[in-house]
């Protein structure tokens, strides 16, 4: 072993033409580092396993003689317990994880979109970002993703199938890389010039007296949840997932009404929908569930379409594939291409035909930004339509009725209770 270096011995050390490292006979594995810049340092060499590592302590004179060899001696004896100092310090040089992919999703959908959207749209936008972004870039950190990533991603939604999905994905996106900027997680939003994939139309389906009776027909076949629940979207002109949402506690059978409570509304507004008599009827008609323990059954929720009993049902697109195959089977024409959506344009298209108002239809769609009940016109009126309502879902049951030749016990026949 060299001699131990010393304060004196550091002053006189000076760079030659080639990078020297000087023992140090005090520590060993300590060396003082000389480069032909003039630049000096410290590092600490030692054996874990069958390697030989470096470790870099610092410069010199920043560090010193002393802190030097104390630093030299905490590294050794964490080599001594088969610790590795260099990855323990490539580790504490790392930056904080708070903008890794899966952390800013989860923190953006628990700050962000739980707290200011409906719980709906709060889970659709936590389980399009699962899906698709986590499950792509999980690991990564959200600043290295590039345009040219978003692209891709979207590119290949587009090729699934599925263009609209992908604009409405850029969306929630875009919103979740906005907010991250805000919080200050990363520089530039990778979304920023970034267009949607897919031209969006305005859709205008509204199906005949025909299709929608073909489709009625067809549900009876299609049987429970979405057999029965595809007829209410018919009978109520309410949205899919509002629906498929319903409660027992939500329906007042002997007030003939279904009341849907703001926080699954889709404009926050609580929304009074009368029921017709073929809708009870359906409802009266559906099968209940239990999950077998009366205690954990008080706590959930008392789904009207369900099948697990813990969640109301899903899988739209599946039923949606199902439907039209028995719409094919019926011998008649193929259907143009439609959505469940266009049941609720094609009700509020055939109420007006029946002759209910404007401000009525608007109400029944719990539209309040329309013309009747937007601006200036929804601070002062503040009229109900409550009966208004229930005439015109009365006339339209009853025109559903007579297009589809289902009166009374036909209508309660449609799914057995279990």
């Amino acid at each position: 072993m060299g001699k131990a270096l010393t304060v004196k011995t550091l002053e006189t050390i000076k760079p030659g033409p080639i990078r020297r490292e000087v023992p140090d006979g005090y520590v060993r594995g300590l060396y003082f580092v000389v480069q032909p810049s003039g630049m000096m340092s410290w590092a600490c060499r030692y054996r874990l396993g069958n390697r030989t590592r470096k470790y870099t302590i610092g410069s010199y004179p920043a560090v010193g003689l002393v802190g030097a060899r104390k630093l030299a001696r905490d590294a050794l004896e964490k080599v001594a317990g088969g610790v590795d100092p260099y990855d323990v310090k490539k580790a504490a040089r790392q930056p904080p994880d708070r903008d890794l992919v899966e952390r800013v999703v989860s923190t953006f959908v628990e700050r962000h979109a739980k707290p200011n959207t409906r719980p709906a749209t709060a889970a659709e936008t936590e389980r399009s970002l699962t899906k698709e972004v986590v499950g792509r870039w999980k690991g990564r950190r959200l600043s290295t993703i590039t345009k040219a990533d978003v692209h891709e991603m979207l590119d290949e939604i587009v090729d699934r199938g599925s263009p609209i999905s992908a604009n409405r994905l850029l969306a929630t996106f875009r919103k979740c890389c906005g907010w991250a900027v805000e919080r200050g997680l990363i520089d530039v939003s990778p979304c920023d010039g970034v267009k949607p994939p897919a031209v969006g139309k305005s859709r205008d389906r509204v199906l005949s007296d025909d299709e929608l009776r073909r489709i009625w027909h067809a549900c009876e076949r299609l049987s429970y949840p979405f057999g029965p629940l595809v007829r209410l979207l018919i009978i109520t002109a309410q949205r899919r997932d509002e629906v498929a949402g319903m409660t027992v506690a939500e329906v007042d059978q002997a007030a003939r009404l279904w009341v849907l409570p703001r926080e699954r509304a889709k404009n926050d507004v609580e929304h009074p929908i009368p029921l017709p008599s073929p809708a009870l009827a359906i409802i009266a008609g559906l099968p209940r569930f239990s999950t077998g323990d009366e205690a954990e059954d008080a706590k959930l929720p008392d789904f009207l379409f369900t099948t697990t009993r813990t969640s109301h049902v899903t899988g739209f697109s599946k039923a949606k594939l199902a439907l039209d195959k028995l719409i094919a089977a019926d011998g008649g024409d193929p259907l143009a291409p439609w959505t469940f959506h266009d049941l609720r344009r094609t009700a509020a298209t055939g109420l007006a035909r029946l002759g209910v108002n404007l401000p009525v239809i608007e109400r029944i769609l719990n539209h309040i930004s329309g013309p009747s009940f937007g601006g200036v016109a929804g601070v002062y009126q503040k009229y109900g339509f409550a009966d208004e309502m229930r005439r015109g879902l009365d006339k339209w049951a009853a025109h559903v009725e007579r297009l589809t030749n289902e009166v009374g016990g036909n209508v309660v026949g449609m799914v057995r209770a279990s």
